[in-house]
């Protein structure tokens, strides 16, 4: 069902991680434009699931490239990894931000709790703004673990519409207690939807830095 080519996903999370932005991601007829990534790189990376090694609850993330890995933050929110690099590396992409495309009322509908008293509606920026937002404005949960993103498993899959290439910023990841200074998150330049505060550590037309 995907129309991503497999090889894309199966290399370092730090080459893979730009190269998603672009991309939709897709649960049944919800979809959106991934704008924000970051990349978490197992063993090499204190901020990786799997820097430990291997548990029941990052078992995913050690699996074949293309595989969706979704954990609780905090016992609170899913959030939806992309799972790249050789199988048993343990490495994988964050998705942090998406710009709504389809099934835009269903995700004001699943976000509703999130509305402030003083406002309506979700306003549309908002409503796939951070990895916990995004999952629950999409319908993505826990029971997604393992969802092959190539072959649609789950209903949920990634999908390469031929947009041009975006124009991409690069800095460090947010929301770390450790390995901080790793600039190891990318964006799109100019999306609403990319966590507040971002700063670009990268001029403008530079190298990736990885």
């Amino acid at each position: 069902m995907s129309s991503v080519d497999p090889a894309l996903l199966a290399r370092d999370a730090r080459l893979v991680a730009p190269d998603l932005l672009g991309l939709v991601l897709r649960h049944g007829s919800r979809a959106g434009r991934i704008v924000e990534v970051e990349a978490y790189c197992g063993a090499e990376d204190p901020a990786a699931h799997t820097y430990r090694g291997r548990t029941a609850r990052n078992a995913t993330m050690f699996g074949p490239a293309g595989l969706l890995y979704v954990y609780r933050s905090y016992g609170l929110h899913w959030c939806a990894n992309v799972v790249c690099g050789e199988e048993g590396e343990g490495v994988a992409v964050l998705i942090r931000a998406l710009e709504p495309l389809a099934g835009v009322e269903e995700m004001c509908t699943a976000r509703a709790a999130a509305r402030r008293p003083d406002a309506p509606t979700v306003r549309r920026r908002d409503l796939c703004r951070g990895p916990g937002t995004l999952c629950q404005a999409l319908g993505i949960t826990g029971s997604h673990d393992g969802a092959d993103l190539l072959s649609g498993d789950r209903d949920v899959w990634l999908d390469d519409d031929r947009r041009p290439p975006p124009d991409i910023e690069q800095g460090v990841r947010v929301g770390l207690s450790v390995a901080v200074d790793r600039p190891w998150r990318w964006w799109v330049r100019g999306a609403p939807e990319v966590s507040r505060g971002h700063r670009s550590i990268v001029p403008r037309g530079g190298p990736t830095v990885v």
